[in-house]
């Protein structure tokens, strides 16, 4: 049955329901519920199947949105995770932790409430998994060529996935103690529940691909020359994991805490890896710099563990509520006032705030945050800078104060030296061609380590493509999909 393009006009939007916030602060459960599926069906009925589907172009895998929409219509939920699988190896990830560009780009967004893709998206996954859709796929022939690929986000699982499918022997190496990446220690529970990476490692593992955990490769242990010795590739998917660090006097009074410092403890403890936190929010008053999705995942995390407050201060303007069709026409990304459930949880937002000092007692602990009101202006060249108002200056009680204002490299300076890569720009990126390729002969990289801290749907597309191009370099040609080059789109 096709499209109805009038379903947008017999219903309206409807998210995921969430747990009350009452409850979901007494854990660290995820906040969405899924969705009855009459629900989904009717959401994904609001699909006007356009002629010209802009969401294809507004998500960097270029899902298949229109087409799977139709098939949820017609409760064929086989056939849509078959489509949604074709350009997504992860869409459980996406579904759970994806701002969704595509509704940003959807063509109701023009004058109506878009789609809701992400919980069309995620209901197909969660439908499959239920049914057993899921199942490995070994590839039907091996090849002689290895690759090692170092990290195990989402750019390294799909790299790594694609690859091991296309025939090659693949080895993840991850430093940590367990495959996911950010997605395992830097992301909270109440936003994707780990389950979702442990099927996703299960499924690879069953395909033939091999994870090496608490390896750091270039240290001493693991230098990069043994790898490049031992596989016929090398494919860099590291993350960036280097925190901005603020010039602020006080920085360096206890209880000014760089907010992935407290992060994955905090998932650690969750996960049962060890009996209590180092820096807990508990009955204290926390103030998150930042105004990003790790401040909102520190916000989230500190009302769990008890905070007497969470005040989140951003140096930049209070964003407006609609897009402006002047400076933010559609199909771009919104630039609004955007809320996660963690702000339903009890938060001061102060915006247009600058922080001056960190302000401590005689025993050098924090009790203060000393900030004022700025206004942003722009130049003639459109350069940014922050003006402070006169006369707005003022102590806000602070026992904790988290950073959250964003990265700048990937932080594995020993490993990107020992491969002999170039790095370059302001957020310390790996430099690769066209084809994904380093400086460093057959050493390849993908994800956050080449574009800087973004989303997680282009990790996966820039594993997806990394793979396509390792696979084309290695043998002379590939089969495998490619859905972007490194810089073909930016958000």
């Amino acid at each position: 049955m096709p499209v109805d393009p009038w379903g947008f006009t017999k219903a309206p939007r409807q998210d995921m329901p969430k747990r009350p916030v009452e409850l979901r602060l007494l854990d660290y459960k995820p906040v969405y519920e899924r969705a009855d599926e009459a629900t989904v069906r009717t959401q994904a009925s609001r699909c006007m199947g356009c002629g010209v589907p802009f969401c294809h172009q507004g998500c960097p895998l270029g899902n298949l949105i229109p087409e799977w929409n139709e098939l949820v219509v017609d409760a064929d939920w086989r056939r849509a995770i078959d489509r949604l699988h074709a350009t997504n190896n992860f869409p459980e990830f996406t579904g759970w932790l994806c701002p969704a560009p595509c509704e940003a780009s959807c063509v109701l967004a023009i004058g109506d409430d878009p789609v809701s893709i992400k919980q069309v998206e995620l209901s197909i996954i969660d439908r499959a998994w239920d049914e057993g859709w899921v199942v490995p796929r070994p590839p039907e022939r091996m090849t002689s060529q290895t690759v090692a690929v170092v990290g195990s986000g989402p750019a390294g699982l799909a790299a790594a996935q694609q690859l091991t499918r296309a025939g090659y022997t693949v080895v993840v190496y991850e430093k940590s103690d367990e495959v996911g990446g950010l997605l395992r220690y830097g992301i909270p529970d109440f936003k994707m529940p780990k389950r979702a990476i442990d099927r996703r490692v299960a499924q690879m593992e069953a395909e033939g691909t091999r994870f090496v955990t608490g390896v750091d490769v270039g240290t001493d242990a693991m230098p990069v020359s043994r790898l490049r010795k031992q596989f016929d590739a090398v494919v860099l998917a590291v993350g960036a994991l280097r925190p901005r660090e603020v010039d602020v006097e006080g920085r360096h009074l206890d209880g000014v805490v760089q907010a992935m410092d407290y992060l994955p403890e905090a998932n650690r403890y969750v996960a049962g890896k060890q009996p209590a936190v180092p820096v807990s929010a508990e009955g204290k008053h926390v103030v998150v710099i930042g105004g990003g999705d790790t401040a909102a995942d520190c916000l989230g995390t500190a009302n769990r563990q008890g905070a007497l407050s969470v005040t989140v201060l951003d140096h930049n303007p209070t964003p407006p509520v609609v897009r402006d069709p002047v400076s933010n026409p559609w199909p771009q990304w919104t630039r609004t006032h955007r809320k996660s459930p963690a702000h339903e949880e009890g938060v001061e937002e102060s915006w247009a705030t600058q922080t001056v000092a960190f302000v401590g007692d005689d025993e050098g602990r924090l009790t203060h945050v000393r900030v004022r009101t700025v206004e942003r202006r722009y130049d003639e060249n459109g350069v940014r800078s922050f003006h402070a108002v006169e006369g707005s200056e003022r102590d806000l009680p602070a026992d904790l104060v988290l950073l959250a204002v964003g990265f700048v490299g990937t932080g594995a300076d020993d490993l990107l030296g020992g491969a002999g890569v170039d790095v370059v720009g302001e957020r310390g990126a790996v430099q690769v061609d066209d084809r994904w390729a380093t400086s460093s002969e057959r050493v390849f990289a993908c994800g956050d380590a080449t574009r800087g801290a973004s989303l997680v749907v282009w990790a996966i597309a820039d594993g997806r493509a990394c793979a396509a191009a390792v696979d084309a370099a290695v043998r002379g040609s590939s089969r495998l999909p490619a859905p972007v080059g490194p810089h073909d789109r930016a958000l």
